[in-house]
């Protein structure tokens, strides 16, 4: 994934607490599916009420029509004789549409600064998502820089600020209300005096106007390629997962605005309706780098398909 030094990632562990935090309380389908077939048999009525779940779970409706038409394929061809084919042909499903967008951040920029503009609505954790990565950055051994471009809201900066000094990392910051693009990029030119690795860009995330907060964070992305034209060279959205549906339109709207290239979804732990990321791969087709499941730094780690996928179908009580 990086460049530098390897930690070893504590991965099983990660996965683990996936599972049980994305299934707080019932599991939102393995133990719906036992039950939707009492008798073992897989029909017509047991993918129906399947489809009911999906689109309770977030997943929405044209991404779970996707699903129940494979299925229900596989139910015409004799292949789901018990509820363990079921689940096997719903795992298959859900990885076919989570693997494409299973791309990991590579940082590659041998001069750097390698910029990485950071978006999203108020309370999606994205200052907190900063935080985290300047220590996940910094443990593969790069040299990390925070810039505290969200000058309209005071306790961003306060924010930032102190993740910066828990990670032994610098920030640039102004007065309240600057100019959120001179920010940005006089950190640009300070990270390429400093031959910083990383410069993480923190955003506003409300203005008056959604309409206002676009222009606002394009107006950033010129004045940023205006120092460098390769830059910025991550645009990533930060998604609170417990928004449901409400997250499809934020990446939706985002994505036209800005061209989004990565995705983190935060606070899976928030909610047992983790099928939000299953509809935004679906629709959106930009690469999840991230997700997030608690307040730890390692309660942060790259998304791997086949794990989210398992997670879904798992008992929280799994190991």
């Amino acid at each position: 994934m990086f460049g530098k030094k390897e930690k070893p990632a504590k991965k099983e562990g990660f996965i683990k607490r996936l599972r049980a935090r994305i299934n707080k309380g019932d599991s939102w389908l393995t133990y719906d599916l036992a039950n939707l077939a009492p008798g073992g048999k897989i029909d017509e009525t047991t993918l129906e009420e399947l489809e009911s779940l999906l689109v309770m779970a977030d997943v929405g409706v044209d991404t779970t029509e996707r699903i129940i038409n494979d299925l229900q394929k596989s139910l015409a061809r004799k292949e789901l004789k018990d509820v363990e084919a079921l689940q096997r042909g719903l795992h298959k499903s859900l990885c076919e549409i989570l693997e494409p967008v299973e791309r990991p951040l590579s940082v590659e920029k041998p001069d750097g600064p390698f910029v990485i503009l950071m978006v999203g609505v108020n309370g999606a954790g994205k200052t907190t998502t900063i935080g985290k990565m300047a220590r996940r950055f910094k443990d593969h051994g790069y040299s990390v820089m925070l810039a505290a471009g969200d000058t309209f809201r005071a306790a961003a900066v306060e924010q930032l600020q102190a993740w910066g000094a828990r990670n032994d990392v610098p920030v640039i910051s102004q007065q309240a209300g600057a100019d959120p693009a001179a920010v940005i990029f006089d950190a640009m030119d300070a990270a390429k005096a400093r031959d910083i690795d990383i410069l993480l860009a923190d955003t506003a995330g409300r203005l008056q106007s959604q309409s206002g907060l676009m222009d606002e964070l394009a107006k950033v992305r010129r004045v940023i390629s205006r120092r460098d034209e390769t830059a910025p060279h991550e645009i990533m959205l930060v998604l609170d997962a417990s928004q449901g549906q409400n997250a499809l339109v934020q990446a939706e709207k985002f994505h036209e605005a800005l061209g989004l290239t990565g995705i983190t979804v935060t606070k899976l732990d928030g909610s047992a309706k983790g099928g939000i990321l299953l509809a935004i791969a679906d629709r959106i087709g930009v690469p999840v780098r991230f997700i997030g499941i608690g307040e730890s730094a390692e309660d942060m780690q790259p998304f791997v398909a086949e794990d989210y996928a398992a997670a879904l179908l798992s008992s929280g009580q799994q190991d």
